[in-house]
């Protein structure tokens, strides 16, 4: 198997409200890109798009087990998903059922037992997301800002002046960033208590500009200290998640899809 630079998208399909509120955030922790998806039918067009995803179906929820054993089997035996990895979702221990979706249909990303409880499921799709390298070679998920509406923003103190400017993208280590007006940084400058606004939310990090680049402006490079708040880390990750959750939806409403 060849490990992508990108990695790969996770998706779950229906996910139960454990994996909505808990389990989710470990597997965010973990630096996988994760969306939660609620509609079936785009879902197989968001997998055409990206044929090298990966996705936990909940087959407890929207559609009967025969109609989910047909969409799933049609996933995996299709040729225009051949790189889809699949997995299951279930409360259901009828092991004749796990053996139905891993030996006779084939999937491959596994049979996840819910009821075995949550840290045993979360590990178990940490081990799957770790065996087909869902990472890649990046080791951070990180997201462009790039919306005009809503834009992240921060500002922190340069010789005793308040500056501010935009996010230009973020992850949990790190930023680029342009200032509103003319600022000069040398490389290994410290910024310390630099305030993100991150869609309303207020995160306070400091950290070190590694390095600045020239488009439509100077964009710096600032990667986050890592002796800071590890509450800072979870917040940006969790606006990254979200961010880019966004994003996916709009490209949901977005198809025309077949009924």
């Amino acid at each position: 198997m060849s490990e992508s630079i990108e990695g790969r998208k996770v998706f779950f399909l229906y996910p139960p409200s454990v994996v909505q509120d808990e389990l989710i955030w470990e597997v965010v922790r973990h630096e996988y890109e994760v969306y939660l998806l609620k509609d079936h039918r785009r879902a197989r067009a968001l997998l055409a798009r990206y044929p090298d995803s990966i996705l936990f179906v909940n087959i407890d929820a929207e559609l009967k087990e025969p109609e989910w054993e047909g969409y799933i089997r049609g996933v995996v035996e299709s040729s225009r998903y051949a790189d889809v990895r699949v997995g299951i979702l279930s409360y259901n221990n009828d092991e004749a059922l796990a053996r139905k979706y891993l030996m006779d249909i084939g999937v491959s990303a596994g049979f996840v037992k819910l009821s075995l409880g949550l840290q045993e499921s979360t590990e178990i799709i940490l081990r799957v997301l770790e065996a087909n390298e869902a990472r890649g070679r990046r080791k951070y998920v990180r997201a462009k800002t790039t919306d005009p509406a809503s834009p992240a923003t921060f500002n922190v103190r340069i010789g005793g002046e308040l500056k501010s400017g935009v996010v230009r993208d973020i992850s949990s280590v790190g930023m680029a960033c342009s200032f509103d007006e003319f600022v000069r940084l040398p490389e290994r400058s410290y910024l310390r208590d630099i305030q993100l606004k991150l869609r309303g939310g207020l995160t306070t990090i400091s950290g070190v500009v590694t390095g600045a680049r020239s488009d439509a402006g100077t964009v710096y490079v600032v990667m986050f200290d890592p002796r800071g708040s590890g509450d800072a880390r979870t917040r940006i990750r969790r606006f990254v998640h979200r961010y880019l959750q966004q994003q996916i939806e709009r490209e949901l409403s977005s198809m025309q899809v077949a009924r």
